[in-house]
């Protein structure tokens, strides 16, 4: 009788073990199993699109090359011509869409234009004097193929700034210039960026390329 029961108590640990075994290794299963899942979780390629359309690539066109002459001063304004030339080329350089180049390199566009006005109305004053002015000045400028001359852009652009005024004359003729100085960077920045929304339009497309013996009569002279 002693027999029989240590017989029943060791096939009850034997099944008791198996159970235990079988629960561990159904849970080894299931965290390798989700392991290896988390390693499948990855996005591949462009991604969605709106639209389901497929990505565009970028274009890999060259830049048109772009000289940018000096301005025509029409305003009463003197030495104007060369601070905002200077300003335009910065701005076209680095925002336009265009490579700017020197007069004596080969180019395909050729940018020039005018410093039309420059006023200086009172924005505010007393019984006395006037408190505060602004500058309001008016550009306009072309773009034309340096070969065929054809005009493929014109833009006129007006930038303002405003001024306080002192009783020092002198201390007032430097905020003027000031305020004249960033007019003109206001044009430049808003004439390169119109001239790169039409040339990313496909209205200011590069011209095609020449032959290198037609190179020399791109020269401006």
């Amino acid at each position: 009788m002693r027999q029989v029961q240590s017989k029943k108590s060791k096939g009850k640990s034997g099944c008791s073990g198996t159970f235990y075994f079988c629960l561990f290794t159904l849970y080894l299963a299931l965290s390798l199993s989700l392991s290896a899942c988390g390693y499948q979780f990855r996005v591949e390629g462009a991604g969605p699109t709106i639209g389901g359309a497929a990505a565009t690539s970028s274009s890999t066109s060259p830049p048109p090359r772009l000289i940018v002459r000096t301005l025509e001063n029409k305003s009463f304004e003197p030495n104007l011509e060369t601070r905002y030339t200077n300003y335009l080329r910065h701005e076209f350089s680095s925002g336009s869409g265009a490579q700017i180049v020197t007069d004596t390199e080969a180019a395909d566009l050729v940018l020039s234009g005018q410093i039309l006005s420059v006023i200086v109305p009172t924005l505010s004053f007393s019984q006395t004097t006037t408190l505060e002015s602004r500058t309001e000045v008016v550009v306009i400028v072309k773009v034309e193929e340096t070969r065929t001359k054809r005009l493929v852009w014109a833009q006129t652009a007006k930038g303002a700034s405003e001024f306080y005024i002192t009783p020092d004359l002198q201390f007032n003729r430097v905020l003027q210039n000031r305020a004249l100085e960033q007019a003109g960077r206001f044009i430049a920045e808003d004439l390169a960026s119109r001239f790169l929304l039409q040339l990313e339009s496909g209205q200011l497309a590069k011209p095609t390329a020449r032959p290198a013996s037609d190179n020399a009569d791109t020269n401006v002279k």
